[in-house]
């Protein structure tokens, strides 16, 4: 059967960015070390960086996208990433839940502007039938997805560090939910936590 599965990196104290994130510093000042798992090191928007993750990180990435069919993420992501490039690099279509739909780029690009939550999930569903729909942020709408009760496991990667300040990932949010450990993957730059939410 499949899942909606939300995922998402933070520091330790709680933050998805540092301060000053978009389409500049896409996770802000300092942000770029939540992602060091990501590109296997440290790295920064001056220098550039490759897609070079390894050992538990990669374990833990592979086996999160062998089940992906699609994907929902906000415009907020979607822009602060540059639209990667111009081409989804994620498994199936990537659903941008966003108000500005009258921009919305070539279907080969692999991108579809939605205007609301319920519809980007109901669209993502069917489009990835058996496979799972991944939320990828967001804080905001994972925050959605959470509070609708649509989010069947919540995958949180924290890094080793405190940035102090950004955009937290649960901030405002007031639900009192369970969740059970999964599975636990932890590299030099994150320890990453599959939980299942309860329902």
């Amino acid at each position: 059967m499949s899942k909606v599965i939300a995922s998402i990196t933070t520091s330790v104290d709680g933050y998805i960015t540092g301060p000053g994130d978009g389409p500049e510093y896409g996770l802000g000042r300092g942000g770029e070390r939540l992602h060091y798992w990501v590109m296997g090191g440290p790295w920064t928007y001056e220098g550039g960086h490759d897609f070079a993750m390894h050992g538990p990180d990669k374990e833990f990435y592979d086996g999160l996208v062998s089940t992906m069919a699609s994907g929902v993420v906000g415009r907020g992501m979607y822009d602060a990433a540059g639209a990667w490039g111009g081409t989804n690099p994620f498994p199936g279509t990537l659903f941008v839940l966003t108000h500005r739909t009258a921009d919305q780029p070539a279907p080969e690009t692999g991108f579809r502007f939605v205007a609301d939550l319920e519809t980007a999930l109901g669209q993502a569903a069917e489009a990835a039938g058996d496979g799972d729909v991944g939320i990828g942020g967001g804080a905001g709408v994972i925050r959605q997805a959470l509070a609708a009760g649509r989010v069947d496991e919540l995958v949180i990667s924290t890094a080793p560090v405190i940035l102090g300040a950004g955009k937290r990932l649960f901030d405002g949010f007031d639900r009192d939910m369970n969740l059970q450990v999964a599975k636990v993957y932890s590299s030099p730059y994150a320890t990453h936590v599959r939980y299942t939410v309860t329902k």
